[in-house]
């Protein structure tokens, strides 16, 4: 089974979105800071639920926020 790379556009997206800070994210999807850091760390990988509140915060497809490759 190939391994994906999932990155993330969350940074630039909170800045565009009046430089939302991370804890403003976190409230507004229900999970901590520290989930948020993660995830735009490339840390942690967001459950599918996730990736979709996510989304939905931004107004943007899942494509424009998350990126996933085929590792090679």
């Amino acid at each position: 089974m190939a391994k994906l790379t999932i990155t993330n556009n969350l940074r630039r997206l909170r800045f565009d979105a009046n430089e939302m800070t991370q804890k403003d994210l976190a409230e507004k999807v229900g999970v901590t800071r520290q989930t948020i850091v993660a995830i735009e760390n490339a840390k942690y990988s967001p459950t599918l639920e996730l990736a979709i509140l996510i989304s939905r915060v931004f107004g943007k497809p899942l494509e424009e926020v998350f990126n996933i490759e085929d590792a090679a």
